[in-house]
């Protein structure tokens, strides 16, 4: 219930954008076409999102055949935290990380780079996956991916702001109201687009790392995989990622960059594997 709840307000904040830019560019009419522009950006946000997110990263999808060992560990873990058997992609990708993604259990995937596959035992595969299929389980992949479409539209607007008010559009406002709105918008967008990003908490993370040791009844090989995830990750750059999609993965894409890590969405590796440790203790 509290995740639909976020993804209401989440897309009533895209509403809300549309219609304030729409309105700065073109007045009652801009506004008129912005609000039909966020009712069809809600609807393809809501049903769409995940397979946006999925071919953004370029994620093919395998079978049994084709991949038959990640495959049967999806299968078993699925058993294991009653869900349906989810869709299985890779990602054509050196850096390894991994997500999940989809409006809703029956409608879910996780996706793994190859460069995970590489990197890590089928123990620790099995760690990650049973991470991500806790965020499943929890419907985190809805918000997640809601989040990332908005954010992503939100610095389009910004985008569209930017060539208006470098042209001198701004509604019908003679006073040059609408071009300080405009100016004001292509500086607090970035700023609601990150904060959007960040509106998936750092908590959820720690909750899917526990559910996710249950599910796969080792918490250590989940602990084991993040201490390897996190090395590999600031050493090869996740090529195709973007801020707007960063909380999607279960380490950050961003965590060698200095700057990210203070608006990081993902909690620090260090009281995750501590925490982890602690649960295969009792």
């Amino acid at each position: 219930m509290a995740n639909q709840i976020k993804t209401t307000l989440l897309l009533g904040v895209l509403t809300g954008f549309f219609i304030f830019v729409g309105e700065l560019l073109g007045g009652k009419s801009g506004m008129i076409i912005a609000l039909i522009f966020a009712a069809l950006g809600n609807f393809f946000a809501y049903w769409f999102s995940d397979k946006i997110v999925l071919k953004r990263y370029r994620a093919q999808e395998v079978t049994r055949e084709e991949a038959p060992e990640l495959y049967s560990v999806v299968e078993e873990l699925s058993r294991n935290a009653n869900l349906p058997m989810p869709k299985v992609y890779i990602i054509p990708e050196e850096s390894p990380n991994a997500f999940a993604t989809g409006r809703n259990p029956k409608h879910a995937a996780v996706a793994v780079t190859s460069g995970l596959l590489k990197l890590l035992d089928m123990r620790e595969v099995r760690g990650v996956l049973s991470h991500e299929l806790s965020h499943v389980k929890h419907r985190d992949t809805l918000i997640s991916a809601v989040a990332a479409t908005i954010a992503g539209a939100i610095l389009v607007l910004v985008r569209i702001a930017q060539f208006s008010a470098l042209f001198g559009f701004g509604g019908d406002d003679d006073e040059g109201g609408g071009l300080i709105g405009l100016l004001f918008f292509i500086i607090v967008g970035p700023i609601a687009a990150l904060i959007i990003q960040m509106a998936i908490s750092r908590s959820r993370e720690y909750y899917a790392d526990e559910e996710g040791a249950k599910i796969s009844s080792d918490p250590l090989a989940l602990a084991s995989a993040l201490s390897k995830l996190d090395a590999y990750s600031k050493r090869i750059p996740l090529t195709r990622a973007t801020e707007t999609t960063s909380h999607m993965f279960i380490v950050n894409p961003f965590s060698g960059k200095s700057m990210m890590k203070l608006f990081s969405t993902h909690p620090p590796i260090e009281e995750r594997i501590r925490r982890l440790k602690e649960m295969a203790r009792i």
